[in-house]
């Protein structure tokens, strides 16, 4: 866990990356980002080294981007996930009224330049940001557009904001604030879906940068008559709120999301997972044998337990809301949640396909799979002990805290009962071999007595 920096702060929001380790362990480098964005305001049109999975974690936001050279346009709420290939152009818009958009997202370096955490490549702006059209020679850039370069500069020169701007109805027009007042019908020539699974299979077509700028800049005076068009099928976002709980006691659940259920996550190689645990509870000692884990705290206190292979402790840290911690392929681990509240985290794993952890403890644990004369000998304890000791607990995955565990009263008497039934006669049986042991000590010094007596 370190701190996150800085990339991006205007008046309008802010981006902070927290990069991920450098580390050798890690099977793939990935980095966490979080975007804050005030009511009305935008995130520039751009296109990154990396690819973005968002999650948004409250507000409501409005995502446009280039795909097979249309434009597509996703509305979002909370707990919505979605996937910004890399090298995609795309902006964001906050249409909340009146709240703050707040966005986590993970930052898949794999095709990256690898400059930095990554880097952006801003298609509109001005002075600040810069875009990438401003850096071509005035006579191409003229030419491109078919416009006087006067009229270029002016629009090249005017933003000086930042990457983040509002776009308020109240100011003066601004080519962002005429971008966003014209309806959708004027605005949009093609808006189509986006259908990853058709993207091996078509050919790429090159970007039309006059065709981004046009949707840009147009002025609303298009034919009226135009609807929308959506064609084929379209992964849209995907909610983790509106997912059933993949598991769910009295404790806590649990949600995890693959390129099974949301197949855009296929092309990033990357899983998505909510876990909330009750006051006390905890996600019992596991292992995740096909990928690394990100996670990130959204609500509430708890603690984070690592162990490393040889079974000393990695990390034993308290973690707390908006803290992003990282785990290891094929360490175990558990999270615990406070005593003072509910414990909610959300996260990122480095494999899209089904997640099968290996829990430790439990009564689903792999010691219930392996229970055998084996598992007694590894342990050098008899298969009795082995029983008792899988046996005392009965819940599964998530587990409560000894306090607010179920009573099974009548269960536990019983087995308690038992156990001090056993303990007695194992502490018999002890005596009367200690007493065997005394008897045949004297034996056997009466024995030597007697020999070197005869001898004599």
């Amino acid at each position: 866990m370190v701190d996150s920096k800085k990339v991006i702060e205007t008046e309008a929001g802010e981006m902070r990356v927290m990069r991920g380790p450098a580390s050798r362990i890690l099977d793939r480098p990935m980095h966490i980002g979080f975007i804050t964005m005030e009511p009305k305001s935008l995130f520039v049109p751009q296109y990154l080294d990396s690819t973005l999975i968002l999650f948004v974690r409250r507000g409501d936001v409005k995502v446009g981007l280039i795909y097979k050279d249309e434009l597509a346009e996703r509305r979002m709420k909370g707990g919505d996930v979605f996937r910004i290939p890399a090298g995609s152009v795309f902006y964001m818009v906050n249409v909340g009224e009146g709240q703050r958009l707040e966005i986590i997202c993970s930052i898949d370096k794999s095709e990256s330049l690898s400059y930095g955490t990554f880097q952006s490549f801003f298609v509109a702006g001005g002075k600040y940001p810069g875009s990438v059209l401003a850096g071509f020679d005035q006579d191409t850039l003229a030419t491109a557009f078919n416009v006087s370069y006067t009229e270029l500069r002016r629009i090249l020169s005017r933003q000086r904001q930042g990457p983040i701007v509002y776009v308020s109805d109240t100011e003066s027009p601004r080519v962002w604030s005429k971008f966003l007042q014209v309806n959708d019908e004027a605005r949009l020539s093609k808006v189509a879906d986006i259908d990853e699974d058709g993207e091996k299979s078509e050919k790429n077509k090159p970007w039309s940068w006059r065709k981004l700028v046009e949707s840009i800049f147009r002025n609303g005076n298009r034919d009226k008559s135009k609807k929308i068009t959506r064609t084929g099928k379209s992964p849209d976002s995907y909610n983790l709120y509106d997912k059933d709980p993949d598991f769910s006691n009295a404790y806590g659940w649990s949600v995890a999301l693959d390129e099974t259920e949301y197949h855009p996550l296929r092309h990033s190689g990357i899983g998505v997972y909510l876990v909330n645990l009750t006051a006390g509870s905890m996600m019992a000692p596991h292992v995740n044998p096909t990928a690394s884990e990100y996670g990130i705290v959204l609500r509430g206190t708890g603690t984070i337990q690592i162990v490393y292979p040889n079974g000393t402790s990695a990390m034993n840290a308290e973690v707390t809301e908006g803290d992003v911690f990282w785990i290891p392929r094929y360490f175990p681990f558990c999270q615990i949640a406070s005593r003072t509240g509910p414990f909610e985290f959300f996260g990122f794993t480095t494999s899209a396909r089904k997640n099968r952890p290996q829990f430790l403890a439990g009564a689903s644990s792999i010691f219930h799979t392996l229970r055998s004369m084996e598992m007694a000998t590894a342990f050098d304890i008899t298969e009795d002990d082995m029983e008792r000791l899988l046996g005392a607990q009965y819940e599964a995955i998530i587990l409560p805290s000894a306090e607010i565990a179920p009573p099974h009263k009548e269960e536990e008497k019983r087995r308690r009962k038992e156990e001090e039934r056993r303990e007695a006669e194992w502490e018999r049986e002890r005596e009367r071999e200690r007493e065997r042991e005394r008897r045949v000590d004297e034996m056997v010094r009466s024995f030597g007595r007697n020999l070197v007596m005869g001898f004599a």
